[in-house]
């Protein structure tokens, strides 16, 4: 039967029809010997300006083309040639198209150049799909008779043996209806000459047996095109045949491929991706499918394998997805997640060396082969009839994510060219929503790990609280966040407690969230009140915006935090906090009384408003419960942060219960519902020290203040059971009253700690700060605060209404064995110096027992 004109179209082709290519011949040094008038149409010129001259007049249209000499000798070496390029229109614009080149055979040993161009450009539809239908019809076997005008056979290609089952001797020379009598023969012969009368081109389907498959029927459509020389005179006719039974096959497929795989991207998750991509390929493509994933993109971590790498290690590989025909997968002797080995000498090896699939239409199992050097697989072989495979690459911008192994065992099919353009389309769209979850498991993997770095491992309260943390980040979807939360000790037994929250998720807000927590320890170590710290940070955070703001070749993120900064004293069991646009604190007593603070709100820091940031100090009794949060705890859209604060407070309101218990009940303010931010909680049980672990004296502001002090300290440190610290603790205190006596005026204040370690403090009215000097070897002075440092495990200096707190810790027990040797600088036998003390003062220590510097 015959169709009409390609001007009636069929229903919804999936890839056109030969029908719709520009037709060109070339001799075998490329010059135009055929035209046809689609190809005038397309590039417009006519037979009479391009026949007799080189096809490089046309074709291909770029800077850097090659002479029609070499594209000749190209395609000579491939028999051929298929893919996209561009044309030149007669007008000089360049038009892109599917070119297919195919090699013709005549008598003897000449050949011929058959070029069949379509527009693309025109494609209507989804461009990448229609791409992929160009290639599709590039890959399709076509066969290709070229007839002069008595119908007799001139050129032949290889494929149209395989359609018709008439050889090439045969064929030339005679006309089809000579060597295939009948009514199919006679319809086609018709169709030509209608078409070199002046006909439109046609198509004519026809249907057949072949003798390799005699039991299965063949349809294959005939596109008919008339060819003219330079005169536009009829030169023959051109016969395309396409096997419709495989490309309608490939073309079904790939309709179901393309809706199919809409569900690729649909998760972030590499595991879940794999296993939708293997299922959708059984049984459409294969009977058993395994996904292997190179370790670093389900992990997020490690560098990226790079196709064509000199490494000759393999890189390790696990499974990620499996499908079969068969209940339980048998054919894969891996299961999910574990490594799966692969021979050096093996197809997988040639994949990684370039980058392109592996097709095997029939598996070679004999012996000698690379199978010989993986038992699993040959097992499996041979148990499950694997007869085809095709390994395919998932690949992205030069980076090998992993291998997909297509197999068919029950299918009789073995796989073809087609069935690798339909896989590596398949795995293409995979590998776009693979790259795009691995870029993500990389960012959330490196800002989880940045921020879990930077947050507290373990939390110190010494004397002063108990404490329990819950850090959860938000969903997948969002990503870390920039909470953060600390436990700082300071002097005096006392303790920082923190909360901040960084804007934004990601990576830059752990980097951020990292640099403000530093910030505030470097803050807290000066002692600074809450609101004059918070003070300091707002112009911290400020500054980091503008050195984002001086790098605009940097992604610069919004730079902006909240923060709650709050001091315990378990000596007066009392707290002093202030906040920074962040909630404020839950407090509750003893017996189960929950109250939120009225805290002045203060502004978020980094918003450049100078506004004063105020302090609030409260009395807490022992035992009373701090509860400091970030809003992601009691804030989601559909409650307000008023409803989630009561639900924290009663989850809080459990007097007794322990701190982890209540931690867990408290993360579950909002059941059920998943998180659009962090959580982030901070729980602190306070303590009281024990009036008998301190011990304080006012001192007269003279000369007799040092040897008060140090007969004073010595008592209260034999009471204590102190004994082998009163050596240091007397040389420390003597250096520190005396510095007192000499810098400042009035009373001194002598107050001793005995907690976790052993606290020497010293108050004076004096604003003059304690600074550490390297005194030359003939000053007198100079050198106390050199000692204190070198006999105390660590000592500074605070500021407090009237004055100043010089203080100094030091270990209640030997950290080690070997005592430790202080570095003082050298001094003249003759001349012995001390310390900054008065001279009886050292002569009586002198006296009275060895000096330990």
């Amino acid at each position: 039967m015959i169709s009409t004109d390609t001007s009636v179209p069929r229903t919804q082709p999936d890839f056109r029809e030969p029908t719709e290519s520009a037709i060109a011949m070339l001799d075998e040094q490329g010059t135009v010997v055929g035209w046809t008038r689609a190809a005038e149409r397309l590039v417009g010129y006519s037979a009479g300006d391009v026949v007799g001259r080189s096809a490089s007049a046309v074709l291909p249209y770029s800077q850097d083309a090659p002479t029609t000499a070499e594209f000749v000798d190209r395609c000579l070496a491939r028999r051929g040639w298929s893919g996209t390029t561009t044309v030149r229109h007669r007008d000089g614009h360049g038009i892109d198209v599917s070119l297919r080149v195919s090699m013709l055979s005549g008598h003897g040993e000449t050949v011929r150049w058959l070029v069949s161009v379509t527009d693309i450009g025109e494609a209507s539809g989804e461009p990448t799909n229609e791409l992929v239908r160009e290639s599709l019809l590039a890959r399709v076997p076509m066969g290709i008779v070229v007839r002069d005008p008595d119908l007799r056979c001139t050129w032949v290609n290889d494929t149209m043996e395989s359609h018709d089952g008439i050889s090439r001797d045969l064929r030339l020379g005679r006309r089809f209806s000579d060597v295939r009598p009948g009514a199919e023969a006679e319809a086609l012969e018709e169709a030509m000459r209608e078409v070199m009368r002046g006909g439109p081109a046609q198509v004519h389907d026809h249907r057949t047996w072949l003798p390799s498959s005699p039991h299965r029927e063949h349809t294959y459509a005939a596109s008919v095109f008339c060819l003219q020389d330079a005169d536009g005179q009829v030169l023959g006719v051109c016969v395309i045949s396409v096997d419709l039974t495989r490309s309608r096959q490939a073309r079904d497929r790939l309709a179901i491929l393309s809706e199919g795989s809409t569900r690729l991207g649909s998760s972030l998750d590499v595991m879940r991706t794999s296993q939708e991509l293997a299922d959708l390929a059984v049984p459409l493509l294969a009977d058993y499918v395994a996904v292997d994933l190179e370790q670093s993109v389900p992990c997020g971590e490690g560098p990226p394998v790079h196709i064509g790498s000199a490494d000759r290690r393999l890189p390790v590989f696990r499974r990620a997805g499996l499908a079969s025909i068969h209940h339980g997968v048998p054919e894969s002797p891996w299961a999910h997640g574990e490594v799966v080995p692969w021979p050096s000498a093996s197809p997988f090896s040639d994949v990684l060396r370039t980058g392109t699939p592996h097709l095997e239409p029939v598996l070679d199992t004999a012996p000698g082969t690379w199978i010989d050097q993986d038992p699993a697989r040959a097992r499996t072989i041979h148990q499950h009839g694997i007869h085809s495979l095709m390994l395919i690459p998932i690949r992205a911008r030069r980076v090998l994510l992993g291998m997909v192994l297509f197999i068919r065992s029950s299918d009789p099919g073995p796989f073809q060219e087609v069935d690798v353009l339909l896989a590596e389309e398949l795995v293409s769209r995979a590998a776009l929503a693979l790259d795009n979850a691995r870029q993500y498991a990389r960012e959330h993997t490196a800002a989880l790990a940045l921020q879990r770095n930077l947050l507290p491992h373990r939390l110190k309260g010494g004397a002063a609280v108990d404490t329990a943390s819950r850090y959860l980040p938000a969903d997948m979807d969002h990503g870390v966040g920039g909470d953060w939360f600390d436990v700082i000790p300071l002097s005096g037994a006392r303790v920082a407690l923190v909360v901040g929250d960084v804007v934004g998720h990601g990576i830059n807000a752990a980097a951020t969230m990292g640099r403000l927590r530093t910030a505030v320890r470097t803050l807290a170590a000066m002692e600074l009140p809450p609101d004059e710290l918070l003070t300091h940070l707002d112009d911290t955070v400020q500054r980091l915006a503008e050195e984002d703001a001086d790098a605009p070749e940097q992604y610069s993120p919004a730079v902006g935090a909240t923060c709650l900064y709050a001091v315990y004293d378990p000596v007066t069991r009392t707290c002093t906090m202030a906040r920074a646009g962040h909630p404020p604190p839950a407090v509750v007593d003893p017996q189960g009384r929950v109250a939120f603070p009225d805290l002045p709100t203060g502004t978020p820091l980094g918003l450049g408003l100078g506004a004063p940031y105020e302090a609030v100090e409260l009395e807490l009794p022992e035992g009373s419960l701090l509860g400091l949060y970030t809003d992601g705890l009691v804030e989601t859209r559909e409650h307000d942060i008023d409803v989630g604060m009561h639900r924290l407070g009663s989850a809080l309101a459990q007097p007794g219960r322990p701190l982890e218990e209540l931690c867990d009940s408290a993360m579950e303010t909002f059941p059920g519902q998943a998180p659009s931010d962090d959580r982030t909680l901070l729980l602190v049980r306070t303590r009281t020290l024990d009036p008998a672990q301190v011990a304080s004296w006012t001192l007269v502001g003279d000369q007799t203040a040092a040897r008060s002090a140090r007969h004073l300290a010595a008592r209260q440190l034999t009471d204590w059971g102190l004994a082998e610290v009163v050596d240091a603790t007397e040389l420390i205190v003597s250096e520190l009253v005396t510095n007192a006596v000499r810098h400042g005026s009035g009373h001194i204040t002598l107050r001793l700690i005995r907690h976790q370690v052993l606290t020497c403090e010293v108050f004076d009215s004096s604003a003059c700060a304690p600074r550490l000097r390297s005194a030359c070897t003939h000053d007198e002075n100079g050198r106390g605060l050199f000692l204190v440092a070198q006999l105390s495990r660590r000592w500074g200096f605070r500021t407090v209404p009237g004055g100043k707190v010089v203080w100094a810790e030091e270990d209640l027990a030997p950290a080690s064995p070997v005592p430790r040797q202080p570095r003082v600088p050298p001094v003249p036998a003759e001349r012995p110096v001390l310390v900054s003390a008065t001279a009886a003062d050292r002569g009586a220590v002198a006296g009275r027992r060895p000096q330990p510097w």
